[in-house]
């Protein structure tokens, strides 16, 4: 069974009926937060349904027609992604994903989602890839825009679940908007380089959003520096070096303890050259949010240093200076 390293000690393989014992102990843990939005974890109650759950997937996957993984981290499995549905004659995949407690804050289910990505446009030449996610459910909301997708549209009261009718949004990317898929070898046009970057940014940035009850995740920022990525802070006139770890922690507790709330960032202008293979960015932003209760706002600028890496662009580091309150 083959295994694709995801980082922070964690894996993907795939799921299959025989693992239903250690699939049910996981989705009793993770019952609470995923039960709200997959029927199947409704469903996965005892061995029998779960082993059912796990066998539907194993016929989907022999008629090339659906597939589901596991993530596991230091060999606990902690969630899963999946082809809900897989249509290779039509060129179009449906995905998902599902994460316990335990395996959050480190941007697992974004790096495996990509993965299913990857694989769909390169090895199997779809063309469309869709997210479909009942409203409301803001935290598959923010993995799809982490994808890079774009919102299509509501279906109004498209399903019933629990006796209610529910609205679903549908999400989508494109083959020819996936950054790693080109016509030709190192033939990446400018404008495609200039969209990626823009989506790294775009990322970054929102990574720390917690306006409208939405749950920042902060793990998303190692997908998009190299392992060896420094972001640096003026303060005070003296620069604070930051490894990824040491910049992440404390903002994630920030961000989710109460200190900083309905927070968001917003890039407001930006100044992008593009080299070969690096290539620098100058941006000016806003933020606001309320600081232990208190209402704040704020401006300055970054400059952010890209490199076009095996794995695509990633950022090398990040520095921002933020402009002095007015007195």
């Amino acid at each position: 069974m083959f295994t694709l390293p995801l980082g922070d000690h964690a894996l993907l393989s795939p799921l299959e009926p025989w693992q239903a014992p250690e699939f049910l102990a996981h989705v009793d843990r993770a019952r609470e937060s995923v039960d709200p939005w997959i029927p199947w974890a409704t469903f996965s109650t005892d061995l029998d349904s779960a082993t059912a759950t796990l066998q539907r997937y194993a016929d989907r996957l022999a008629q090339d027609a659906g597939r589901i993984y596991g993530i596991r981290l230091e060999g606990t499995l902690v969630g899963g992604v999946m082809f809900t549905r897989f249509d290779a004659a039509g060129g179009v995949c449906e995905i998902g994903c599902w994460l316990e407690r335990a395996g959050e804050g480190r941007g697992l289910v974004t790096r495996a989602c990509r993965a299913l990505i990857d694989w769909a446009f390169r090895e199997r030449g779809m063309s469309r890839v869709e997210w479909w996610v009942a409203t409301g459910n803001a935290r598959s909301v923010d993995v799809a825009r982490r994808l890079g997708m774009r919102r299509d549209g509501v279906l109004r009261q498209h399903s019933a679940y629990r006796g209610a009718r529910r609205d679903i949004e549908v999400w989508s990317l494109l083959r020819d908007e996936w950054p790693s898929v080109a016509p030709v070898a190192g033939a990446e046009s400018l404008s495609g380089v200039r969209a990626e970057l823009d989506r790294l940014m775009g990322v970054f940035v929102g990574a720390f959003t917690n306006t409208d009850g939405r749950r920042p995740d902060l793990g998303v920022i190692r997908d998009l520096f190299i392992p060896e990525g420094m972001v640096i802070a003026n303060v005070g006139g003296k620069p604070v070096v930051h490894d990824l770890d040491a910049f992440i922690e404390p903002r994630q507790e920030m961000l989710t303890d109460g200190t900083l709330t309905e927070f968001s960032e917003a890039e407001v202008s930006e100044r992008t050259e593009i080299f070969g293979s690096i290539a620098h960015r100058f941006s000016a932003y806003r933020k606001s949010g309320f600081h232990r209760g208190t209402w704040f706002e704020g401006s300055g600028h970054k400059t952010t240093q890209f490199l076009r890496t095996p794995a695509g662009w990633r950022m090398s580091s990040l520095a921002w200076d933020d402009e002095p309150a007015p007195a």
